[in-house]
């Protein structure tokens, strides 16, 4: 067929055509409905003619004129009129065009994380390393996490840190620049935070407290600490038995290497070199395991940057309940199109009205 012939030039066209239509809205389509006044209008009027306001001696003189109620300059006016009003009617709905519309895959959990800032966790381990130099678990396990929200755009995250009580610092929210950021303006020692002890429980309550009233197809507490409960009000057992009635999985990582580390002190030898002491690992894996256990998820222990890695990509796999959402991007606004157009057929109409095609009282 020939590519001009105006049927296969439809059926290419057509398409793209409706596509384009399709992408017109109208932010209040209900005033539309104005625009059924206008017909109305238009027969009222044209049954309300006036007639000729001249007298004459002898209706011959204009049996031309006579029947005619309406100049073919008069109608044109009266289009005019009814035309602009329609398209201020028409910027009144405020149309708008979509510019895009993007088809997304939420996972549809919802996700807390409790962060131990406890003075332990500026221990440095072996085998906890950051960009080739040995760090502490602190900084590792933040820069873990902040990979981990990365890869989760589409879920609601949270973030919880505890010392010797607990803080929400972001609750669970879709802006992860916003939660990025204030992650890393946690630092061990902050002032105003006591780092002196670990409140586990408090930490699991403030966490199951953010996640209670959301509605999601699953929620979970990530916890990261290298220590054991000695604060707090609330026994983590307890916390853990609310987060199982609620139905909420608390994954527990137990950050640092078994036994003793090495921790700075703040100050420097004469050599420049940092002094470091030795502390003993406190970390109560057993009543991690059974957090985890209770809340049907599971406990992990993290000794080495890479093994953290393994365990945020071991939860990112086992919470994933995808569900597809459409997201449209923002309409660009087009009121001005027949707003401007109805102005200029109002100021059309009266200087045709007061100039070429005036008419006499």
């Amino acid at each position: 067929m020939n590519p001009s012939h105006p049927i296969l030039l439809l059926y290419l066209t057509l398409p793209g055509i409706l596509d384009w239509l399709g992408s017109w809205h109208f932010a209040q389509p209900y005033l539309l409905l104005l625009l059924l006044l206008i017909p109305i209008m238009s027969w009222l009027k044209g049954g309300r003619n006036r007639q000729p306001a001249f007298l004459y001696s002898s209706v011959q003189l204009v049996k031309g004129i006579i029947g005619i109620t309406r100049s073919s300059a008069g109608s044109m006016l009266l289009k005019i009129r009814w035309l602009a009003i329609a398209l201020l009617i028409i910027a009144l709905a405020q149309p708008q065009r979509r510019l895009s519309e993007t088809t997304i895959h939420s996972s549809g959990v919802d996700i807390v994380v409790a962060l131990d800032m406890s003075g332990s966790m500026n221990a440095e381990d072996e085998g906890f390393e950051l960009n080739g130099e040995q760090s502490t678990r602190f900084l590792i396990a933040r820069d873990v996490l902040k990979k981990f929200i990365n890869k989760r755009p589409f879920d609601r995250i949270g973030l919880v840190i505890f010392g010797a009580q607990a803080y929400v610092v972001v609750p669970p929210t879709l802006d992860h620049d916003f939660l990025t950021s204030n992650l890393e303006r946690m630092e061990i020692g902050m002032p105003g935070f006591d780092e002196s002890r670990t409140a586990i429980g408090s930490a699991i309550a403030t966490s199951l407290n953010r996640l209670r009233d959301l509605k999601s197809k699953s929620k979970i507490v990530v916890l990261m600490t290298d220590g054991g409960n000695n604060s707090g009000s609330v026994p983590p057992l307890t916390a853990s038995e609310a987060a199982q009635a609620l139905g909420i999985k608390i994954y527990t990582i137990g950050v640092g290497t078994r036994g003793q580390s090495k921790i700075w002190t703040g100050q420097y030898d004469f050599s420049g070199r940092k002094i470091k002491q030795t502390i003993q690992a406190d970390l109560d894996e057993e009543t991690l395991g059974k957090i985890a256990e209770m809340t049907h998820a599971k406990y992990y222990s993290a000794d080495s940057t890479d093994t953290l890695k393994k365990i945020y990509a071991d939860i990112d796999r086992l919470e994933r309940t995808d569900v597809e959402v459409k997201k449209y991007s923002q309409y660009d606004e087009k009121y001005h199109i027949p707003l401007i157009a109805g102005m200029f057929l109002v100021l059309l109409e009266v200087i045709l009205n007061n100039t070429i095609w005036r008419r006499l009282p």
